[in-house]
């Protein structure tokens, strides 16, 4: 890791991290119990400890039990989580759902997600639609105002972790205009609510997404988070976050399957010397070495400059950082499965599992190609 900047508090929470990885799920046999062969990314068990070691508030302001850290210290937990393979799966879009709120949100909502965050509770955010993917502004599922509730009525896709979160924030048509950008609104939706049917999606990468389903499903107004029909700004000011979270996330991916790949290399044996002797492996494995390092750099400067400059968006960075991390992480995993060979695609070992996870990070939370358009427009193109 790239340390030179961090503090003694920091390194210390790191290696915390990676104490507890190897403790709790440091072997193919525990790592199996706890995600039921591997279909399930998130284990309510261990998040629970989590939760209690108070790692989950780690970027939680302090007046909500928080510990008050910043971006840098939300990345470290990302990336170590990831490359301990720690299921806590849905940490991720909780922190994601979680910064509107911070930002917007009525005391009395930040009292019950924050606070809730701390202690154990995940979360969940819906914006996508059949129609809607990355283009969010073209989004349709309708909520309006009647009798101190908005009644919403539509569906959302891909939705992360719904299944299982006490609270989803969902983005909602309540005017539509000539500016498709203008005129949705963000409510947080509580687990159980009448009116919402959620059902898994099945995927390569197990149980991990949700359709969502409103019929006439009334929330509160007091649900409403910030301001109404401005969710798209708001959603604007939290890219810096979310991108990062991911970009963390995915750097872990990548270390964790060029460390095994490293491993196996040592090991494996043909022609009578391990195959990381060979040159067409040993410089494989210097370059994902070089990427890493390079990335590593990339995703904590963006961080730290977040944390400098709290108020600020960093658009372009921010996508860099996160386009750079998930395209390494499927490298990474891709190259760790052909050095392997057919070990690398039999489910003995977790480098087939690592490309399952990795795959999808240049698709969710904007596409790879939608981060290239966002930097290419930062050059004036």
């Amino acid at each position: 890791m790239a340390t030179h900047n961090l503090s003694e508090e920091q390194r210390a929470f790191v290696e915390a991290i990676r104490d507890f990885a190897r403790r709790e799920c440091g072997t193919r046999e525990q790592r199996d119990a706890l995600t039921e062969g591997g279909t399930e990314p998130h284990n309510p068990d261990v998040y629970a400890k989590i939760a209690s070691l108070g790692w989950l508030g780690v970027a939680i302001p302090e007046e909500y039990g928080g510990s008050g850290g910043g971006a840098v210290e939300l990345c470290l937990l990302c990336e170590e989580f990831a490359r301990g393979l720690i299921p806590m799966g849905f940490f991720p879009v909780t922190m994601m759902a979680a910064r509107p709120v911070e930002l917007f949100g009525s005391d009395a909502l930040k009292e019950e997600i924050l606070g809730g965050i701390v202690a154990g509770r995940t979360g969940a955010i819906a914006m996508s639609e059949p129609e809607a993917g990355s283009d969010v502004g073209n989004l349709s599922c309708r909520a309006e105002r009647a009798n101190g509730a908005y009644v919403v009525n539509g569906q959302k896709t891909w939705i992360t972790g719904a299944h299982v979160a006490e609270q989803i924030l969902v983005v909602c048509r309540t005017t539509r205009g000539e500016d498709k950008h203008h005129g949705m609104t963000m409510i947080s939706v509580p687990r159980g609510i009448e009116g919402l049917d959620i059902r898994g999606i099945g995927t390569m990468g197990g149980r991990e997404v949700n359709d969502m389903y409103f019929t006439d499903c009334a929330v509160g107004a007091e649900r409403v988070v910030g301001e109404v029909d401005q969710a798209w700004m708001q959603l604007m000011a939290g890219l810096n976050n979310e991108r990062l979270i991911i970009a963390a996330q995915s750097l872990g991916m990548a270390q964790r399957a060029f460390d095994d790949a490293l491993a196996y290399v040592k090991e494996r044996r043909q022609f009578g010397r391990p195959i990381g002797s060979f040159q067409t492996i040993k410089h494989r494995l210097a370059d994902l070495a070089c990427e890493l390092e390079a990335t590593r750099e990339l995703v904590y400067g963006v961080a730290f400059r977040v944390d400098a400059h709290p108020g600020r968006m960093f658009p372009r960075e921010a996508s860099m950082a996160k386009l750079k991390a998930t395209e390494l992480a499927k490298r990474a995993a891709l190259d760790g499965m052909q050095m392997m060979g057919g070990y690398g695609y039999a489910t003995e070992y977790d480098m087939e599992r690592h490309v399952r996870a990795t795959l999808v990070t240049t698709i969710y939370g904007g596409a790879s190609e939608i981060q290239r358009e966002i930097i290419a427009r930062s050059l004036g193109l």
